[in-house]
């Protein structure tokens, strides 16, 4: 476990959030915004004045959050590449699953690149909403610059939530959405979001620099290239010898979120995958499903509470008796028979209907030089 503090840190270099999204995805059919989850308990636990949880295992139909950024993104292409018939991404799961959502209800066919990694659960979910899946020989950076590759030919459109595109400046401006619902649920003043590339995190610095609230970013221990780029300064990569937080597992971050991050965030703290699912345990006794990534932000606050390592960034964020402590909890049970290893009880997704193209293919591919 380890934490550190951003020394370079500056929230009125940190661009506004953006508004335009908001509306966009309040005309979407099924949408609504997502609970905040009160957890009372761990509050007086931890000798803190409140903690919520927002619970996004329930968005738009999918069991993660990732649905926001991609909608706003495809949107977005669209409207600039009207004649696109094919949409890819290179993802960890769930936004790859986000974009195969919305290629089926636009009528698009789709192109999801996995890291060999991903689990069977994720590909599945994947083919289940009509798209192509292609497996790469090689991880989550692999992945992205595959899809990167092939979106040069005509008619393909790549949905990018890393990476420098402007595609993946609107992923993260449609995370604007979520924190525009947690101004409107209740005031904050801390807090703690899962990182994979990024982008959620920028949009959560966004959301608070015009507030008094503090932004720590949570990172598996594994795949801790955020804390390892603020210790640098500058954008590092990181090897990831794996974690069962899958949407987290990544090298690189987001060069599109980087200066939101880099002047935004307070610090890190990074978490094991024990001690997530530790949390996992405690949100499913609790009555909530949060996977893995979702989980991680109740871990690092449990961290943040106790750990000598996190004395540093404890006075800070000034936490103490009256702090209003929000946890994004990111996902739901994204693959069931992994969660229910993990948390030891059953739960099962509610039935959905999704509207399956005639064909859906799964392909391995091995991308050279990785």
């Amino acid at each position: 476990m380890r934490a550190i503090l951003n020394r370079n840190l500056r929230p009125d270099a940190v661009a506004p959030p953006a508004t335009e999204p908001v509306s966009f995805h309040a005309g979407l059919p099924g949408y609504h915004p997502t609970p905040l989850r009160d957890l009372s308990d761990v509050a007086e636990e931890l000798g803190v004045g409140t903690v919520a949880l927002k619970d996004e295992s329930r968005r738009l139909g999918l069991p993660a959050f990732k649905i926001l950024g991609a909608s706003w993104a495809v949107e977005r292409s669209l409207r600039q590449h009207p004649d696109g018939h094919t949409l890819l991404a290179g993802s960890a799961g769930n936004h790859g699953r986000a974009i195969a959502h919305l290629a089926a209800q636009r009528g698009l066919r789709c192109r999801i690149f996995l890291p060999s990694s991903a689990s069977p659960a994720r590909r599945e979910a994947i083919l289940g909403e009509g798209a192509e899946v292609v497996v790469v020989d090689g991880g989550f950076d692999a992945a992205i610059s595959l899809a990167a590759t092939e979106a040069q030919q005509e008619g393909q459109i790549e949905i990018a939530d890393a990476g420098t595109s402007q595609a993946a400046h609107w992923v993260i401006d449609g995370y604007s959405t979520l924190f525009n619902e947690v101004r409107s649920q209740q005031a904050f003043d801390l807090v703690l979001v899962p990182v994979g590339v990024g982008a959620l995190a920028a949009a959560a610095a966004r959301f608070a620099a015009g507030t008094s609230a503090k932004v720590i970013g949570v990172e598996p221990a594994a795949a801790a290239c955020l804390t390892a780029s603020l210790a640098a300064g500058t954008p590092v990569s990181v090897a990831t010898p794996g974690t069962t937080m899958a949407c987290l597992d990544c090298g690189s971050l987001s060069l599109a979120a980087w200066d939101s991050l880099r002047n935004g965030l307070h610090g890190t703290i990074t978490v094991t995958d024990l001690e997530v699912h530790a949390s996992m345990r405690e949100l499913a006794a609790a009555g909530f499903a949060i996977g893995d990534c979702g989980a991680a932000s109740l871990a690092a606050l449990r961290a943040l509470v106790s750990s000598p390592a996190c004395a540093a960034l404890r006075e800070m964020v000034a936490l103490g008796r009256t702090s209003r402590v929000l946890l994004l909890a990111t996902e739901g049970s994204t693959d069931p028979a992994a969660y229910n290893a993990i948390v030891g009880t059953e739960w099962h997704e509610a039935k959905r209907e999704v509207a399956q193209p005639a064909q859906s293919a799964l392909v391995s591919r091995s991308h050279g030089g990785i």
